[in-house]
C-alpha cells in the first residue's frame, strides 16, 4: 500500500522495532530500514533485512550511493518516516536541521509526514532542551507516539519508555491511510488526572489517578485532528501535546474551567478522577500532631458531569458527553445509572480491582456503555482504549449530523 521508512536510533528499544516492521507490513506496507551506527550496536543490520527483504541503509558513505543520491531517491518515494526509537540526540539534530547522517539527512530531504517514537531516560525526557526540542518539531507538523511508563533499562521508574509496537502501526496506518475523521475541526475538552483536596498546607484528600487515560485520550482526540484543549490535575506525568493545556488543583477549579471550555465544545471527555468530596474549612497552618483522634468535616465537591449535562440540555446543538466511572463492584448497574442519572451519552466503566486495569498502570479493561448499545474492551493498552471511545464519539456525531439535516 504504502512505502515507509523506518528509522532506528541507538535506544535498547531498538529491538522493539523489528516488530513494528513486521506490523507494517502485515497492515500491507513496504518496510526500508534506515540505522544509526549507534542502533546497530543494539540490533544488527542483517535482521532488519531479512524482516524487509530490502537492503537496509547505516550509511550515507556507502559505495555507490552517491550515483543515486539515495537519500533524496528514498525521500522522494517514501510516505512516512517513522523513527522508533528515536533518542534525545537524534531528536536535537531534527529539531536542528543537523544532516551529519542518513536519517537525519532523509528528515531533511522527504516532504512525507514525519511520525516519531520518543525513548530515553525519564530525567532526559523532562530536560528543557529535549521539551523544547519536541515542541519545535511539533510546530512543523511532526506527529508523536507518546512514551510508555514503567522499568526503564537505566534502572529507573518513569516515562520514557518506547511506546509498544501496535501502537505505533496503528500510529503510523492512521497517518498513511487516513481517514474521514468526525472529530477534524471539532472542540474537544479533555479532563485528566486527580484533584486534590487541602486539609492544611501540608496535607489533602485526593486519589491514585495519574492522568494516563485522559492523557491516551487526548492525544488520541489530538491525532484525528481535533482541537483539544486538556484541563489537568496535579500529575507527576508529562501532558501529551495539545492545542490548550490548563491545569488545576481542587475540583471547583476544574468545574470553573471545564464550563468554560464547554460552552464552545462540541465534545467533552470527563476522564479526570475528581474528588468526590472536600474539607469544609482548609485550616491555613500545618495542623499539629496530637494525641487525640482528628475529626474532619467533609462536604461534596461539584458535581462537574452533572453540571455538564444540565448545560449539553440547555444547547441548541447537544454537546457530546463522555464520563467515567471507575468502581470497585457491581460495575455495569452502578455505570448505567450513573450514566443515565447524569444525562450523560457514554459512560466508560472500569473496576478498579482487575489486575492491570484502572489507576496508574498503561493498560485498562473497560465497558463502554451507551443508551441503546454496550462494548466491552478486554485488558489493552489505554491508548487503544482511547482509540476505541473516540470511535464511539464520532458514530455519535455522525449520528446527530444526519439528524439535522434530514
Amino acid at each position: 500500500m504504502a512505502l515507509i521508512a523506518v528509522g532506528v536510533t541507538g535506544g535498547i528499544g531498538a529491538y522493539k522495532s523489528v516488530e513494528v516492521c513486521r506490523g507494517l507490513q502485515k497492515r500491507g506496507h513496504d518496510v526500508v530500514a534506515v540505522m544509526t551506527r549507534a542502533a546497530t550496536r543494539f540490533v544488527g543490520p542483517l535482521t532488519f533485512e531479512a524482516i524487509t527483504r530490502r537492503p537496509v541503509i547505516t550509511s550515507q558513505w556507502k559505495p555507490g550511493a552517491n550515483a543515486d543520491i539515495e537519500h533524496i531517491a528514498i525521500a522522494d518515494d517514501i510516505a512516512l518516516l517513522l523513527v522508533a526509537p528515536c533518542t534525545a540526540n537524534v531528536i536535537g539534530k531534527l529539531a536542528n536541521g543537523i544532516a551529519d547522517d542518513f536519517l537525519s539527512s532523509l528528515y531533511l530531504a522527504t516532504k512525507a509526514p514525519v511520525l516519531i517514537a520518543p525513548a530515553m531516560n525519564t530525567n532526559m525526557l523532562a530536560h528543557p532542551a529535549v521539551q523544547r526540542n519536541l515542541q519545535t518539531l511539533a510546530a512543523r507538523g511532526v506527529h508523536f507516539v507518546e512514551p510508555g511508563e514503567g522499568y526503564l533499562a537505566c534502572g529507573w521508574i518513569g516515562k520514557g519508555r518506547l511506546a509498544e509496537p501496535d501502537d505505533i502501526v496503528a500510529a503510523a496506518e492512521r497517518i498513511v491511510s487516513p481517514r474521514d475523521s468526525a472529530l477534524r475541526g471539532r472542540r474537544v475538552v479533555v479532563t485528566a488526572g486527580p484533584t486534590y483536596e487541602d486539609i492544611d498546607p501540608v496535607r489533602y484528600v485526593g486519589n491514585r489517578s495519574s492522568g494516563r487515560m485522559g492523557f491516551a485520550v487526548a492525544a488520541a482526540a489530538h491525532a484525528r485532528g481535533a482541537n483539544v484543549t486538556l484541563v489537568v490535575g496535579p500529575t507527576a506525568i508529562e501532558p501529551p501535546l495539545s492545542d490548550e493545556l490548563v491545569r488545576v488543583r481542587r475540583a471547583t477549579e476544574m468545574r470553573d474551567v471545564v464550563l468554560r471550555a464547554a460552552e464552545h465544545a462540541d465534545v467533552v471527555i470527563m476522564a479526570a478522577a475528581v474528588a468526590d468530596y472536600t474539607p469544609v474549612e482548609p485550616a491555613e497552618e500545618k495542623i499539629a500532631k496530637g494525641d487525640a483522634p482528628l475529626t474532619l468535616t467533609l462536604q461534596r465537591t461539584p458535581d462537574i458531569l452533572a453540571d455538564l449535562g444540565r448545560l449539553s440540555a440547555r444547547r441548541p446543538t447537544p454537546v457530546v458527553l463522555v464520563g467515567f466511572a471507575a468502581e470497585t463492584g457491581d460495575l455495569l448497574r452502578k455505570a448505567r445509572e450513573k450514566r443515565a442519572r447524569k444525562h450523560v451519552d457514554l459512560i466508560v466503566a472500569n473496576d478498579v480491582t482487575t489486575p492491570g486495569a484502572g489507576f496508574d498502570v498503561d493498560t485498562n479493561a473497560v465497558t463502554i456503555i451507551s443508551a441503546d448499545q454496550e462494548q466491552t474492551l478486554p485488558l489493552q493498552s489505554k491508548a487503544r482504549v482511547a482509540e476505541a471511545i473516540l470511535d464511539r464519539v464520532e458514530q455519535l456525531l455522525k449520528t446527530r449530523a444526519a439528524a439535522v439535516d434530514s
